[in-house]
């Protein structure tokens, strides 16, 4: 069955307007996300972090936030829509980049940071499914792909902020130990600005989603008909309304208009699709490149940098990431999701071999840099913006919400794990056999995604859940 094409009357500037609104949750947890990996040399000589477990904590106390934010969703977002949750991410982004700015002690440090992990774990959940809903099929990849781009942007602005913050102390030496720079203006003050920055977007954020419309097919679902056709008549036109608004409700019988309850979960076809949904998201977990996003000053460290050189690299590893994000945006719809996902798996497997192999033969500097940027680059065009557009569109309306808050909560318990273990496995396996690790579950997920994952591209939501139904 083949979607109907949109009315050539479809409405693109709004779609595009209240799309890039709520991108601004992308951009926010990509700044979020990331802010923590250029912070970390300042903020640990400041509170004094010696042990590993420390160290880890401070890194990834924010996914703890990030869990209980995505399983929040579960709860509430079939409950009160796609919208409201989103205004409250805005509002603990910006009460966790003041909150965490003026921490004078690690426990409030890593309060804030949960915090602001309550708003990434919301942000990174509705907002692509939000997308999604509200986007044509032959459109649809390209517009949650762009929820990816504005990701990657808050990530480069991240490490932009840091570097910059970094380079306003020119007192600190180079080659400086945590005593020096716990002394120094950057361990005193400097990291404060690198998480404060975020506040101006997330205060923006916070008001611009008062302005947007909420779900249509959330608004079906609910049993908001009326709202929902004048949004999509909105959107699509009259023409095109009554025709969309029928095929939506055909997916929804007259029980299921009503909230998930857990036992509808556990039938066995939906079970199946979340069961390949929660696999996906800790795939792009454990492939490896979110441990190079938050420890790559240590990465750079171990391959020979000073400081300022890697401050540098993690700019250039942002920069590259927002270029790749982009010929995403561009080929998601025309190449396909799972072959861009097979693309990204084998390719990683083969530039983490290659580390290894320079790591284990001492063959340090440049070309690890070049092999890690190859890594981010390939991950940036697959696995980082293609789950978001899958998860968004193999879930069943019915459930979908439900099931996105599992796969959520399932992606973030991945990266706690690896985020908390990562400096511990580097003791303990040392670097190379860390990347042999990661080559390891990639080979695991490319068997996966070729045997399970159905491709999508180009066909309506309904469509897809009839195939997997």
């Amino acid at each position: 069955m083949n979607h109907p094409p949109a009315s050539p009357h479809y409405n693109y500037r709004y779609l595009w307007l209240i799309c890039l609104i709520a991108t601004l949750g992308g951009f926010l947890f990509g700044y979020d996300w990331v802010v923590v990996g250029g912070a970390k040399e300042f903020y640990e000589a400041y509170f004094g972090l010696k042990s590993d477990l420390a160290k880890g904590w401070g890194t990834s106390s924010a996914l703890v936030g990030c869990i209980i934010g995505a399983l929040g969703c579960y709860a509430f977002s079939d409950k009160l829509g796609r919208k409201r949750p989103l205004i409250v991410a805005g509002l603990l982004f910006t009460v966790s980049a003041i909150g965490t700015a003026y921490a004078d002690t690690f426990f409030w440090y890593n309060f804030y940071r949960i915090v602001g992990g309550l708003g990434m774990g919301i942000a990174l959940n509705l907002s692509p499914m939000y997308i999604a809903e509200m986007s044509p099929p032959r459109i649809r990849g390209m517009m949650v792909s762009v929820n990816q781009v504005t990701i990657m942007v808050g990530v480069l602005m991240a490490q932009l902020v840091n570097w910059r913050i970094s380079l306003i102390d020119t007192a600190m030496p180079v080659d400086a130990t945590a005593e020096v720079i716990a002394r120094h203006w950057n361990g005193q003050v400097g990291w404060r600005w690198m998480f404060g920055a975020e506040a101006l977007p997330a205060v923006l954020f916070f008001l611009l989603m008062f302005c947007v419309p909420e779900s249509v097919r959330w608004l079906v679902k609910d049993g908001q008909v009326a709202k929902a056709r004048e949004i999509l008549a909105k959107l699509e036109g009259e023409d095109r309304a009554d025709a969309e608004l029928a095929e939506i409700r055909a997916t929804l019988t007259a029980e299921e208009t009503g909230h998930v309850i857990f036992k509808d979960l556990l039938e066995p076809r939906l079970f199946r699709i979340i069961l390949l949904g929660v696999f996906l998201s800790f795939f792009q977990q454990w492939c490896g490149l979110n441990a190079i996003f938050y420890y790559a000053a240590d990465i750079f460290k171990a391959a020979g940098y000073n400081l300022k050189a890697m401050m540098l690299n993690i700019v250039v590893i942002g920069t590259v990431m927002v270029a790749a994000s982009l010929v995403t945006v561009f080929a998601v719809d025309r190449i396909g999701r799972k072959a861009l996902l097979l693309f990204g798996g084998g390719a990683l497997f083969f530039c983490y071999l290659a580390i290894t192999w320079c790591f284990k033969t001492g063959r340090l500097g440049l070309p690890v840099v070049l092999l890690t940027l190859a890594c981010v680059a390939v991950y940036s065009l697959s696995l980082a913006p293609l789950l978001w557009v899958v998860l968004s569109e193999i879930f069943p309306n019915r459930i979908r919400g439900a099931a996105m808050s599992i796969a959520a909560t399932a992606h973030w318990v991945g990266n706690f794990i690896l985020t908390l273990a990562f400096p511990a496995m580097i003791t303990s396996l040392g670097m190379s056999n860390v990347f042999l690790v990661f080559a390891g579950v990639c080979v695991i997920g490319v068997l996966v995604v070729w045997r399970f994952l159905p491709e999508t591209k180009g066909r309506s939501l309904e469509e897809i859940e009839r195939d997997l139904g």
